[in-house]
């Protein structure tokens, strides 16, 4: 099963969803940047822009300011741009043609490699700072979670995709997929991008079984404690990976199990697969 185009938001939105809290947060008149392919870094969000220059620039890694936080995987504070000589500068005319004096570039860096870079720039005297570089590495951090959830992601619709094409009575293909199922509803309770979990979701709906029997109302969360005791968690361990407390993880398999008409916790497990509740 190839894995759903649509499950995987553009990393494009990511960077700019991040951009506008930068811009919000250091007060700066103009920030930029985009995705990184191969070595080369795509310049495609733009917030407070004054010409289309930026838009659309390709740069190659070690090249210019963004080029050179690529190779180097390190941010980079230019206070006077226009006089740097730490930099190349054969994109003068694109950022000197925004009126931009001081500007910051951090990496995005996501299995070891550059995923996106994120710019900061000021078009007045006063330059960048300490602060800025702060707030920048913060909202980096922030994307290469978001990168990790989502090639995590990926990997496991890979996986379910292989266990799928097995036959149903392949026992262990089976436990692939209900492996995969509570990992991804592990990953939808710790993203912090609602369109991802909301999809997240939706797949985790699909995979849930289609037994006969009339389905029961379980909780999103009730769901996700059963989809981790069904791996073999204990309570500790599902409150662990849910960001949960354990009493509050106790709590929910108690309802859970009040619902499906279970006495223990295998067999709230075996009782909701047997609704559809879990696959």
């Amino acid at each position: 099963m190839p894995t759903p185009a649509l499950l995987r938001p553009r990393d494009e939105d990511a960077v700019g969803a991040e951009l506008r809290t930068v811009r919000s947060s250091l007060g700066v008149g103009l920030t930029f940047g985009g995705r990184v392919t191969g070595d080369t870094l795509h310049i495609s969000e733009l917030q407070g822009a004054r010409t289309g220059g930026l838009r659309g620039l390709e740069v190659p890694a070690g090249f210019g300011l963004g080029g050179k936080v690529v190779a180097e995987l390190w941010p980079r504070l230019i206070t006077d741009y226009a006089s740097a000589r730490t930099i190349t500068h054969q994109f003068d005319r694109e950022v000197l043609s925004e009126g931009i004096r001081s500007v910051v570039a951090v990496p995005v860096i996501a299995s070891g490699r550059p995923r996106a870079v994120l710019y900061a720039a000021v078009r007045g005297h006063a330059p960048l700072g300490a602060r800025a570089v702060e707030v920048m590495t913060s909202a980096a951090k922030r994307l290469t979670t978001e990168f990790r959830i989502q090639d995590e992601v990926d990997r496991r619709l890979r996986l379910m995709g292989g266990a799928q094409e097995q036959p149903v009575h392949d026992a262990a293909a089976a436990e692939e997929l209900r492996a995969a199922y509570g990992e991804l509803r592990d990953i939808a309770a710790s993203t912090t991008d609602p369109g991802l979990r909301s999809r997240l979701r939706g797949l985790c709906e699909r995979l849930q079984g289609r037994a006969g029997e009339p389905p029961v109302a379980l909780t999103d969360r009730e769901t996700d404690v059963l989809a981790q005791i069904a791996l073999g968690c204990s309570n500790v361990e599902a409150a662990e990976r849910l960001g949960l407390k354990p009493e509050t993880v106790k709590s929910y398999l108690r309802n859970a199990m009040q619902k499906l008409d279970a006495r223990t916790r295998h067999q709230a497990v075996v009782n909701a697969r047997r609704h559809g509740a879990l696959p």
